[in-house]
């Protein structure tokens, strides 16, 4: 529970962001088949950029972000 609640938080909302775009320039980097790996990036980028926490409504937690 305390994960969510971290996840869901302004520092949550940031490492979020970093590891999507992690992802996505790792998979860029790697090209062929590590191009999926781009995709899945783009899942935990546009979840912080856009302030959701995927997780939190399996806990009973609101799915938008402080």
């Amino acid at each position: 529970m305390s994960l969510i609640k971290f996840m869901s938080s302004s520092a949550g909302r940031l490492l979020r962001v970093i590891a999507g775009l992690a992802l996505i320039v790792i998979g860029f980097a790697l090209g062929g088949g590590w191009l999926t790996l781009s995709i899945v990036g783009l899942i935990p980028f546009l979840a912080g950029a856009f302030n959701v926490c995927l997780l939190a409504p399996f806990v009973g937690q609101p799915l938008k972000g402080r």
